[in-house]
């Protein structure tokens, strides 16, 4: 299974955590549902082109706050999440990926009328694709 997980050599977040926070949000989304099997470390290190260390340091960090849980011989599995940190997950997504949105355009010297005016259009955009 390949994971949808695209990171960014330019972010200043570390690989790891890049990789921890798409699975999170692939988690709450409700794209991987409880039980799912996920790729070994060596297979995501693989597609994603990184270490195994960093990648195993995702999964260590991941299981250690309950998303996913590892069996012994039979592989890593996404864990049981109650419905409220799903939401939480999902709110910090979306909260982050504005946040990175609104500094790249303070970047290219937007102000903050423009970057509204920009958001509303695309938020028009999108309402009108549903």
């Amino acid at each position: 299974m390949e994971l949808p997980i695209k990171l960014s050599e330019q972010s200043r977040e570390p690989i790891y955590h890049q990789i921890e926070h798409q699975i999170k949000a692939l988690i709450a989304s409700g794209q991987l549902e409880t039980g799912t099997p996920l790729p070994s470390i060596r297979a995501l290190s693989k597609d994603l082109e990184v270490s195994v260390i960093t990648t195993r340091r995702a999964y260590q960090n991941l299981e250690y706050e309950g998303f996913i849980k590892t069996l012994q011989g039979k592989g890593t599995f996404v864990a049981n999440i109650h419905s409220s940190l799903k939401r939480e997950i999902k709110e910090d997504t979306v909260v982050r990926a504005l946040k990175t949105a609104i500094e790249t355009a303070y970047q290219h010297n937007y102000s903050k009328t423009e970057i509204n005016k920009l958001f509303n259009a695309i938020l028009n955009d999108q309402e009108g694709r549903l």
